[in-house]
């Protein structure tokens, strides 16, 4: 068995903001392994500025995992706790590996066509009328859930986004989630979250930054409407220590992101605790390309889900990996008569 990594850029087919700035290209890393009977590819799609593994040593760790392919996955994945990313990457070549059909990791009726997941539409952060223009496409596209990220432009101007898409869809027709990506400060956050939550909102994830558990678990008690924790989970390895932040902050929701937190593998570790509290969740890419995503959906559709998921984000790059993943009227479906592109 051998196996090699290669860096790739993904470029967006137009500027992306959210509160931690303007995204305009996208890091990732394949990783493929090989035998004398099959490939498997992965993707390490460490993300810069977020992921716990955001280190000097990361291509560092990916050349010594390739050197060290012969240890196998489990050995390698206790190797690589502090590498999520790095974990997931692996996880899918080796599934890939070993599939009975190239980058079908978990058979289903999704991966035969017969079956599609519910996502949400993601509107990027930008001025009123990019926003706009975002709103009114994933509409006219059949979305019935839109997640809208807020906090890098004016808090009023945002409200009135918001306040208009309610006038013309209520509650029933169009599920709004709100992403903050920790922009407020704990001493705003209440009163934005009470202005939030008269437009019938159905969550807003991460209100105010990670870390800050005493505050998080008192907006969670008192806000007037559901927190879902996202960043808050990154860099927590240790299961213990898991179930005491559930136990802690006591949040509504909590959004699992494979790639932050350590694949199949961590996500399951996370639906495990939160289950037992009584936390719901679902699951979301972290602009992921196709390789990525593909696997995400995959192992998503097998747990039964029926809540929209943040998987919408393959049609953001220009250069992406040609796949049969596809947006369908507010879901994600996987075509198999289309064939991948992977030209590595």
């Amino acid at each position: 068995m051998k196996a090699s990594f290669f860096p790739y850029r993904l470029e967006f087919k137009q500027a992306s903001g959210t509160s931690r700035g303007i995204l305009k290209t996208k890091e990732t890393w394949f990783i493929k392994i090989e035998d004398e009977h099959a490939t498997g590819f992965g993707e390490c799609g460490m993300f810069r500025g977020l992921s716990c593994d955001d280190r000097p040593d990361f291509e560092s760790k990916l050349k010594w995992v390739c050197n060290h392919i012969d240890l196998g996955l489990e050995q390698l994945l206790i190797e690589l706790i502090d590498f999520p990313s790095i974990q997931f990457g692996l996880e899918m070549a080796f599934l890939d590996l070993l599939s009975d059909s190239s980058n079908v990791l978990f058979p289903s009726k999704f991966t035969s066509g017969k079956a599609s997941i519910p996502i949400n539409g993601l509107i990027w952060m930008g001025d009123e009328q990019f926003m706009k223009s975002q709103i009114r496409s994933k509409i006219d596209a059949g979305f019935d859930c839109l997640k809208i990220k807020i906090g890098a432009i004016d808090f009023d101007t945002e409200l009135s986004l918001i306040k208009a898409i309610r006038k013309e869809y209520d509650v029933e027709t169009i599920e709004l989630r709100v992403d903050a990506n920790g922009a407020f400060s704990p001493l705003e956050a209440m009163e934005k979250l009470k202005r939030l939550s008269d437009f019938n909102l159905h969550s807003i994830e991460q209100p105010i930054r990670q870390g800050q558990h005493d505050a998080m678990a008192k907006l969670c008690a008192h806000a007037p409407l559901p927190i879902a924790l996202d960043e808050e989970l990154i860099g927590i390895h240790d299961v213990t220590k898991r179930g005491l932040l559930l136990q802690t902050i006591n949040p509504q929701y909590i959004i699992l992101k494979p790639t932050l937190i350590g694949g199949f593998s961590g996500s399951q570790s996370w639906i495990d605790l939160a289950e037992k509290q009584s936390v719901d969740w679902w699951i979301t890419s972290a602009l992921e390309s196709n390789i990525g995503l593909n696997a995400i959906a995959q192992w998503t559709y097998q747990l039964n889900v029926n809540r929209p998921q943040g998987l919408g984000t393959g049609a953001l790059y220009t250069n992406n990996i040609e796949a049969p993943l596809k947006i369908d009227n507010g879901r994600l479906i996987y075509a198999p008569s289309v064939k991948w592109t992977i030209n590595f």
